[in-house]
């Protein structure tokens, strides 16, 4: 029997998940895979695979579950790294490092917007079966490649007490001047009682939590998921009528409006959460994640609801709603096992792994062959919008990062600054449009 060994973190300080090897034999059958069951046919695979992650609820299921354990009684050669660097943040300063330095992880994860960025440090996935059987990766190939296999596949919901909306005598909105005038109403009965009410929570003190508005509402309103990279093509995608404009009023009126209580600058995500769960406020805007989190902070939930932002304009505008890939699995061009790398993609994403992962979380599965029923409470959604049309939402390429950068465009700060005094929106799209203009010449951007 082999022993247990625990791996330190790699440029952080940050513990890994135990990685347990399993019992080999002398002939070592089981260490080879043929073409159908996820390897590489005739193979035997060794070594050691070194497996990258940022997500909390991803490393809690893989240290409850003895992932490494499970794949190595397929595997017993292949010994597994989990590597647990601190958040997001801190995963893609360390991954840019590793690039340039030749040492990336056999195994990272990407983003939608992170995929054409490390490109030239990815391999081609698209002729394995994860691939294959993947709702969305061919959709976020880069250059006819597939890249990364997206882990789920992600919905942005508004959650909301049913019996709140009752008591106030409003019903779910349908169209954004209805959302507003919903949240107007919310913010008016419960807020003459209720100080530190807010109708809509959003911990603007992280500034990140208003990307339900900020980063997503352009891709609604226009119906283009690809709007970033739309935008990189344009020198004045600020201008008055066009999509993000427009976007941005919307946001803007509603952000002003009051309907986020006394200081939504003074507040973070948690605490948002907290308060949305003690019914201090009627509505906040998550993905799928985030009914985890409101479970956290209540025990009931029994009145808790859910539907799709509506920004449309009217009842005969099409009911846009983001759907996006997250989490893509991939195997770098830095790895020494690449193989063996590609058999652990292939065996998370079959029945040994994938199917328990789907049951842990509350994202919806983005395979073909492990479909998932939503939660009753994300089902709603879909119930109240049986027209919904899905946009495929990227988080924009290079040349939109490039111009973002040079530009200093971020449109969480952006949301969080609508909230301050003296800020002036027309005033400041048109100051972005200038800057827009000049980052295209100079970066050389067509």
């Amino acid at each position: 029997m082999k022993s247990k060994k625990i791996i330190a973190a790699l440029l952080t300080g940050a513990m890994l998940a135990s990685a347990f090897v399993g019992c080999g034999d002398d002939k070592k059958t089981e260490g080879k895979a043929t073409a159908e069951e996820g390897g590489t046919s005739g193979d035997e695979l060794s070594g050691t695979l070194t497996f990258a992650i940022w997500d909390n609820n991803l490393n809690d299921f893989i240290e409850s579950s003895d992932m490494v354990g499970k794949f190595q009684e397929k595997y017993p050669d292949i010994d597994i790294e989990v590597e647990k660097i601190k958040d997001d943040s801190e995963y893609w300063n360390t991954m840019k490092m590793r690039a340039s330095a030749d040492q990336l992880p056999d195994v990272m994860f990407n983003k939608t917007f992170t995929l054409s960025r490390f490109k030239d440090y990815l391999i081609d996935l698209s002729d394995t079966e994860a691939a294959k059987n993947n709702d969305l990766a061919e959709g976020y190939a880069v250059d006819g490649k597939i890249l990364g296999i997206p882990m789920t596949a992600g919905y942005e919901y508004v959650y909301y007490w049913k019996d709140m909306f009752e008591e106030a005598g409003v019903e779910v909105p349908t169209t954004w001047t209805a959302f507003e005038e919903t949240a107007n109403k919310l913010q008016d009965f419960y807020g003459k009682d209720n100080g530190n009410f807010m109708a809509i929570a959003c911990g603007l003190k992280d500034e990140w939590p208003d990307y339900p508005y900020m980063e997503f509402m352009p891709a609604l309103e226009s119906g283009n998921g690809q709007n970033w990279n739309s935008m990189a093509e344009q020198d004045t995608p600020f201008a008055e009528g066009t999509d993000i404009n427009k976007a941005y009023q919307k946001v803007n009126s509603l952000f002003t409006s009051g309907v986020m209580g006394k200081d939504p600058l003074g507040i973070g995500s948690d605490q948002a959460t907290a308060l949305f769960a003690s019914k201090d406020a009627a509505i906040i805007a998550l993905g799928d994640w985030g009914l985890q989190n409101i479970q956290n902070n209540t025990d009931d939930t029994s009145e808790l609801g859910t539907f799709y932002l509506p920004t449309r304009n009217s009842e005969s505008d099409p009911f846009n709603v983001l759907v996006q890939g997250d989490s893509f699995m991939g195997v770098t061009t830095h790895s020494k096992n690449p193989e063996a790398a590609k058999a652990f993609v292939e065996w998370f994403y079959s029945d040994a792994w994938y199917p328990d992962y789907l049951d842990y979380i509350t994202s919806a599965s983005s395979m073909k062959n492990f479909p998932k029923e939503k939660d009753p409470i994300l089902a709603e959604a879909d119930e109240l919008c049986p027209d919904r049309q899905l946009i495929m939402y990227d988080g924009g390429g290079d040349d939109f990062t490039a111009i973002q950068n040079e530009t200093t465009f971020d449109y969480k700060k952006l949301g969080a600054e609508m909230l301050t005094d003296g800020f002036d929106l027309n005033e400041t799209l048109k100051t972005l449009d200038g800057k827009w203009a000049e980052a295209r010449q100079k970066l050389g951007i067509k």
